[in-house]
């Protein structure tokens, strides 16, 4: 589910760029499916029969007409399965996919459009829906979003004398964490690991210095890079972070002695368990206002058929998956805020410390916007490279940056 990784995305890429574009499914030879029966893959695994999901595929089903045949496969697999049968002619009828690999499906020739579909996205913010662009073509519309902010300690932060309303900028945060560490306490906690969880990590800052990945050694990257840099430098971000995962640094800031972790909307229900109250702010852009966060979550596409009168059931199934009244029951199973503006104010008004997420969420890019499309692992490996060469003091961020954009203007050329 959701914040996934690079090394993944570069692996498909390498699928597609071997067999070239893949040639349409045939309903005759759909081991998955028939003419009254239809096949979902999701990315689901950890919902059985029972599930409120796997209930609302088969009452989706029920109201089009049809059965579904629900297969679920790990993160990690589906995109990969889902190129093979395409190769074999045997693609699923509806594959609910990562967004960041969306592009690389497209790419490979997997994906029908919107446009080919009729699915009606006009409902979707359009920030959300970019994940889902290529060529200013669409292929998915979002099933829900998650993204990134600050959750912080409020025993920690009152002891230090910082009121959290107060940060609205790098300075006033680094002013807080400087506060916090006085008082013998640690200041923030995040993933700069060297995969795409730390690309994932550095982006609200990167964004928030409006830098551009396009132009990995700009002056606003370099600032970014430096922030990051300085907190480490200052005893404001531990050493550890150069190895730690979202998962790692959730638990350092679980143990009560960090003011502040930069984490994603999946650790809500783990928030609810550290046994101190804890509150949580949006990331600030550097000079205020809110980061724009990258987005994870799931989009609904379309597989192409060569059958394309299997497509009117596909669009009705979609839009069941994806209506107001649904979308809001899923998105509360899947820790996720809702791509569309009604169920984001029904998500807030049922649960109101959601605001900030709605807020981030309505502020946030996809990794693959700008039409960076495929070209954005190629993009996103040197820049966590040179977060991790800048972190361990081997370069400076100016210096480390310039070797990122070398190596990315030639691996997308």
């Amino acid at each position: 589910m959701t914040h996934v990784f690079a090394q993944r995305i570069i692996m498909f890429s390498a699928i597609t760029a071997v067999a070239g574009p893949i040639g349409c499914s045939s309903s005759k030879d759909k081991a998955n499916g028939s003419a009254t029966s239809y096949a979902i893959w999701d990315p689901y695994p950890q919902f059985d029969a029972s599930s409120g999901w796997v209930q609302l595929v088969n009452k989706c089903g029920t109201a089009a007409g049809v059965t579904i045949k629900r297969t679920a496969f790990d993160t990690s697999d589906l995109t990969n399965k889902a190129l093979l049968a395409a190769q074999q002619h045997n693609s699923p009828d509806v594959l609910i996919v990562d967004n960041p690999v969306v592009s690389t499906l497209a790419d490979g020739g997997v994906l029908a459009t919107t446009d080919d579909t009729k699915i009606d996205v006009s409902a979707v913010q359009p920030n959300l829906l970019a994940a889902g662009q290529l060529g200013g073509k669409t292929y998915g519309i979002p099933i829900g979003a998650n993204t990134l902010a600050l959750y912080y300690n409020k025993a920690v932060l009152q002891a230090a004398g910082v009121d959290a309303a107060s940060i609205k900028d790098w300075a006033a945060l680094t002013g807080a964490l400087a506060k916090i560490t006085a008082t013998g306490k640690k200041g923030i906690t995040f993933s700069a690991i060297g995969t795409e969880e730390g690309s994932f990590q550095f982006l609200p800052w990167f964004w928030g210095a409006g830098a551009q990945l396009t132009a990995l050694d700009s002056p606003q990257a370099s600032s970014a890079l430096s922030l990051w840099v300085d907190w480490v430098k200052s005893g404001y971000a531990p050493n550890s972070v150069l190895n730690n995962t979202q998962t790692t640094s959730w638990q350092e800031f679980a143990t009560g002695q960090y003011g502040f972790a930069e984490n994603g909307t999946w650790q809500l229900g783990n928030a609810k368990k550290t046994g101190f109250e804890y509150g949580i702010i949006a990331i600030p852009g550097m000079a205020g206002g809110t980061a724009p966060a990258p987005t994870g979550g799931e989009l609904v596409t379309v597989p192409v058929q060569q059958a394309t009168e299997r497509y009117a059931t596909s669009v009705k199934l979609v839009g069941c998956l994806t209506s107001t009244e649904n979308l809001y029951t899923t998105d509360t199973t899947l820790s996720y805020v809702a791509p569309t503006s009604a169920v984001q104010a029904k998500q807030v008004a049922a649960t109101p410390e959601l605001t900030v997420w709605v807020s981030a969420v309505q502020a946030a890019k996809g990794r693959t916007s700008d039409n960076l499309g495929t070209k954005y692992p190629k993009i996103s490996q040197p820049l966590w490279t040179a977060m991790q060469t800048a972190l361990s003091g081997s370069k400076s961020p100016g210096e480390a940056l310039a070797v990122a954009q070398a190596t990315a203007a030639q691996a997308t050329k």
